[in-house]
């Protein structure tokens, strides 16, 4: 990661630490990760011993915790990825909770909600676009991807739902409308930051007909710089060979290829495909780290064919 990656994952966890602190944590709404672990702890702390444990003293306490459980199952550069994660997360809530004892917007609970929500959300989906990592549910749900067939995602659910669910135990005053509006603040926040993870990599996909495709290749290489791939067909109407034109672009630069087209020609058959996600040169890297299963072997495994000697065959009488 580089110096602008970091500044990003700084940005949206203190997006995140606002959220939080400035909207939901003040109205009382549990919500998902470690963030909503120490709230469950605060509360309970309070209710045992009359003073509440600081929500960023247990988020950081736990995220070791799970940090030092996942060195040997997860690998060090995630550790030490997700370290930094846990830290500013938690020295942001840590500055951010004393400032806000009282929800940002007086007397609007819905209103705090969705925008701690969306808030948070940002935060979320900015970092991990930038390889950050906020810690919390995603080093469990890390593990348990690496030792079953669970998804991450589906993990992260599971765990988020129950730290929600939980309070309604620890504080026996709590209404269940802040257990409701802790499984709206889930939804909105997952939504939210899967939307900032979606949007970084939205790519199109042009399939271009036209007699002047040689033209429109050479100008989306020169002045779009992208790559074109040219594909021989039929039109069966008129049962002449036709030149399809296939690029893949960034949504953003679809606007450029359509000017392309039409300044060379207008009568051109264009579609246009949203992709979710292009790797290779020129785009995403593909992120994922290869298992022993899945490494190429450098053994010939071209099947054999077993063929029948019919020379030794007994003959027909």
């Amino acid at each position: 990661m580089n110096a602008k990656d970091y500044f990003f994952i700084v940005f949206g966890i203190f997006l995140y630490g606002f959220g939080f602190s400035a909207f939901l944590n003040p109205e009382q709404v549990v919500i998902g990760g470690m963030a909503g672990l120490g709230q469950d702890v605060y509360y309970l702390s309070m209710r045992l011993f009359g003073y509440g444990v600081p929500v960023a003293v247990t988020m950081y306490a736990v995220n070791l915790t799970l940090l030092a459980m996942a060195y040997r199952i997860v690998g060090k550069q995630f550790v030490v990825r997700t370290l930094f994660g846990a830290t500013v997360i938690s020295l942001v809530i840590g500055v951010m909770v004393p400032y806000f004892p009282e929800p940002f917007i007086p007397g609007e609970k819905f209103m705090n909600v969705i925008l701690g929500s969306i808030l948070c959300g940002l935060g979320i989906g900015l970092a991990f676009v930038h390889n950050g990592s906020t810690a919390g549910t995603d080093i469990v749900a890390a593990m348990v991807s690496k030792k079953s067939n669970i998804s991450i995602g589906r993990t992260m659910q599971y765990v988020d739902f129950c730290i929600v669910s939980a309070v309604w135990f620890i504080v026996p005053e709590a209404k269940l409308e802040n257990v409701v509006f802790g499984l709206v603040t889930l939804f909105i926040v997952s939504m939210v930051a899967d939307f900032i993870i979606n949007t970084n990599r939205q790519a199109v996909q042009f399939t271009i007909f036209s007699p002047k495709w040689r033209e429109i290749a050479n100008a989306i290489n020169n002045d779009a710089d992208r790559g074109c791939t040219v594909i021989s067909g039929m039109g069966w109407y008129s049962k002449q060979e036709v030149k399809m034109l296939i690029v893949m672009c960034r949504k953003i630069e679809s606007v450029t290829i359509f000017r392309i087209i039409k300044s060379i020609d207008n009568n051109a058959l264009v579609t246009q495909a949203n992709v979710n996600g292009v790797y290779g040169k020129g785009f995403d890297e593909m992120k994922v780290k290869l298992t022993d299963d899945y490494k190429p072997s450098s053994e010939d495994h071209t099947p054999v064919i077993s063929v029948p000697d019919t020379e030794n065959l007994p003959k027909n009488s």
